[in-house]
Protein backbone atom coordinates (compact mmCIF):
# COMPACT_ATOMS: atom_id res chain seq x y z
CA UNK A 1 0.00 0.00 0.00
CA UNK A 2 1.30 3.79 -0.98
CA UNK A 3 1.81 6.17 1.53
CA UNK A 4 -0.32 8.96 1.32
CA UNK A 5 0.74 12.35 -0.24
CA UNK A 6 -1.15 14.49 2.69
CA UNK A 7 -1.51 14.00 6.46
CA UNK A 8 -4.60 12.56 7.97
CA UNK A 9 -5.67 12.20 11.46
CA UNK A 10 -4.28 8.76 12.21
CA UNK A 11 -0.59 9.54 10.66
CA UNK A 12 2.01 11.44 8.88
CA UNK A 13 1.46 11.66 5.17
CA UNK A 14 5.12 10.87 2.94
CA UNK A 15 5.79 14.72 2.67
CA UNK A 16 5.55 15.23 6.27
CA UNK A 17 7.37 12.13 6.62
CA UNK A 18 10.22 13.45 4.09
CA UNK A 19 10.19 16.26 5.73
CA UNK A 20 10.72 15.61 8.99
CA UNK A 21 13.21 12.21 9.01
CA UNK A 22 15.39 14.37 5.98
CA UNK A 23 15.91 17.39 8.47
CA UNK A 24 16.76 14.82 11.19
CA UNK A 25 19.54 13.80 9.10
CA UNK A 26 20.34 17.12 8.27
CA UNK A 27 20.35 18.30 11.78
CA UNK A 28 22.45 15.40 13.47
CA UNK A 29 25.36 16.12 10.82
CA UNK A 30 24.72 19.95 11.53
CA UNK A 31 25.45 19.02 15.26
CA UNK A 32 28.46 16.63 14.32
CA UNK A 33 30.31 19.59 12.32
CA UNK A 34 29.52 22.18 15.83
CA UNK A 35 30.42 19.40 18.24
CA UNK A 36 33.72 19.07 15.66
CA UNK A 37 34.34 22.70 15.59
CA UNK A 38 34.00 22.58 19.56
CA UNK A 39 36.38 19.47 20.59
CA UNK A 40 38.56 19.00 17.65
CA UNK A 41 39.81 22.40 16.46
CA UNK A 42 42.21 22.29 13.51
CA UNK A 43 41.99 18.90 12.46
CA UNK A 44 40.96 17.20 9.26
CA UNK A 45 37.54 15.76 11.06
CA UNK A 46 36.57 19.41 11.99
CA UNK A 47 37.63 20.72 8.72
CA UNK A 48 35.36 18.23 6.67
CA UNK A 49 32.09 18.79 8.59
CA UNK A 50 32.93 22.33 9.39
CA UNK A 51 33.03 22.85 5.87
CA UNK A 52 29.22 21.99 5.26
CA UNK A 53 28.12 24.55 8.34
CA UNK A 54 27.27 26.98 6.33
CA UNK A 55 25.56 25.45 3.82
CA UNK A 56 23.75 22.53 5.56
CA UNK A 57 22.42 25.31 7.92
CA UNK A 58 21.04 27.40 4.83
CA UNK A 59 19.29 24.14 3.90
CA UNK A 60 17.55 23.31 6.86
CA UNK A 61 16.50 26.83 7.03
CA UNK A 62 14.57 26.51 3.78
CA UNK A 63 13.33 23.35 4.43
CA UNK A 64 11.84 24.58 8.33
CA UNK A 65 9.98 27.30 5.46
CA UNK A 66 8.36 24.27 3.53
CA UNK A 67 7.86 22.59 6.49
CA UNK A 68 6.08 25.28 8.00
CA UNK A 69 3.91 25.77 5.16
CA UNK A 70 3.23 22.25 4.99
CA UNK A 71 2.01 21.58 8.16
CA UNK A 72 0.07 25.15 8.33
CA UNK A 73 -1.57 23.58 4.85
CA UNK A 74 -2.40 19.97 6.38
CA UNK A 75 -3.15 21.46 9.88
CA UNK A 76 -6.72 20.34 9.97
CA UNK A 77 -6.05 16.98 8.81
CA UNK A 78 -2.74 15.91 10.49
CA UNK A 79 -2.85 13.51 14.13
CA UNK A 80 -3.86 15.80 16.71
CA UNK A 81 -1.54 16.80 19.63
CA UNK A 82 -1.37 14.41 22.78
CA UNK A 83 -1.25 17.56 24.80
CA UNK A 84 -0.56 21.36 25.76
CA UNK A 85 3.04 20.49 26.67
CA UNK A 86 3.95 18.57 23.08
CA UNK A 87 1.97 21.46 21.15
CA UNK A 88 4.37 23.92 22.89
CA UNK A 89 7.60 22.10 22.65
CA UNK A 90 6.74 21.34 18.86
CA UNK A 91 6.35 25.46 18.40
CA UNK A 92 9.42 25.92 20.19
CA UNK A 93 11.11 23.01 17.99
CA UNK A 94 10.51 25.24 15.52
CA UNK A 95 10.54 28.41 16.57
CA UNK A 96 14.11 27.51 16.96
CA UNK A 97 14.76 25.85 14.11
CA UNK A 98 13.59 29.73 12.28
CA UNK A 99 15.76 31.58 14.64
CA UNK A 100 19.17 30.04 14.69
CA UNK A 101 20.09 30.03 11.44
CA UNK A 102 18.40 33.41 11.02
CA UNK A 103 20.58 34.80 13.49
CA UNK A 104 23.49 33.44 12.21
CA UNK A 105 22.52 35.07 8.96
CA UNK A 106 22.50 38.78 10.50
CA UNK A 107 26.12 37.60 11.99
CA UNK A 108 27.14 36.69 8.49
CA UNK A 109 25.92 39.94 6.96
CA UNK A 110 27.19 42.21 9.69
CA UNK A 111 30.52 40.66 9.18
CA UNK A 112 30.90 41.95 5.78
CA UNK A 113 31.93 38.55 4.42
CA UNK A 114 30.10 37.25 1.34
CA UNK A 115 28.27 33.59 1.36
CA UNK A 116 28.10 31.26 -0.99
CA UNK A 117 26.10 28.22 -0.44
CA UNK A 118 25.69 25.79 -3.14
CA UNK A 119 27.73 27.82 -5.81
CA UNK A 120 24.82 30.81 -5.70
CA UNK A 121 26.05 34.23 -3.65
CA UNK A 122 23.20 34.74 -1.14
CA UNK A 123 25.49 37.68 0.19
CA UNK A 124 27.97 39.42 -1.56
CA UNK A 125 29.79 41.07 0.99
CA UNK A 126 30.89 44.48 1.95
CA UNK A 127 34.16 46.71 2.26
CA UNK A 128 34.57 48.66 5.74
CA UNK A 129 33.88 48.18 9.27
CA UNK A 130 31.85 45.18 10.44
CA UNK A 131 28.53 46.53 12.03
CA UNK A 132 28.93 45.21 16.06
CA UNK A 133 25.83 44.87 17.01
CA UNK A 134 24.89 42.10 14.34
CA UNK A 135 27.95 40.06 14.79
CA UNK A 136 27.33 40.77 18.91
CA UNK A 137 23.89 39.13 18.62
CA UNK A 138 25.75 35.94 16.70
CA UNK A 139 28.35 35.45 18.87
CA UNK A 140 26.13 36.36 21.47
CA UNK A 141 22.98 33.62 20.64
CA UNK A 142 23.73 31.03 17.85
CA UNK A 143 26.11 28.59 19.34
CA UNK A 144 23.80 28.52 22.97
CA UNK A 145 20.49 28.49 21.04
CA UNK A 146 21.87 26.13 18.79
CA UNK A 147 22.68 23.57 21.81
CA UNK A 148 19.54 24.63 23.52
CA UNK A 149 18.00 23.32 20.28
CA UNK A 150 19.98 20.16 20.73
CA UNK A 151 18.61 19.49 23.75
CA UNK A 152 14.96 19.97 22.49
CA UNK A 153 15.71 17.43 19.93
CA UNK A 154 16.81 14.83 22.88
CA UNK A 155 13.93 15.83 24.74
CA UNK A 156 11.27 15.14 21.61
CA UNK A 157 12.86 11.79 20.84
CA UNK A 158 12.72 10.88 24.60
CA UNK A 159 8.96 11.62 24.68
CA UNK A 160 8.23 9.88 21.64
CA UNK A 161 9.96 6.67 23.17
CA UNK A 162 7.87 7.57 26.55
CA UNK A 163 4.57 8.06 25.44
CA UNK A 164 4.99 4.69 23.55
CA UNK A 165 6.19 2.69 26.73
CA UNK A 166 4.06 4.77 29.16
CA UNK A 167 0.80 5.88 27.95
CA UNK A 168 0.37 3.78 25.35
CA UNK A 169 0.04 6.60 22.82
CA UNK A 170 2.53 5.10 20.31
CA UNK A 171 2.85 8.81 18.52
CA UNK A 172 5.96 7.39 17.21
CA UNK A 173 4.21 5.24 14.92
CA UNK A 174 2.41 8.25 12.94
CA UNK A 175 5.89 8.95 11.75
CA UNK A 176 7.61 5.86 11.19
CA UNK A 177 5.38 3.75 9.45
Amino acid sequence: MALPIMDNSQRYGAISRLLHWGMALLFAWQFTSATAHWLFPDTPFEEFFWGTHYPVGVLLLTLVVLRAIWALANASRRPPSVSVMAKLGHLALYGLMMVIPTIALIRQYGSGRSLEVFGFTLMSGFEGEEITWMTDLGGLLHGELGWTLLALIVGHIVMAILHRKLTHHDVLTRMAR
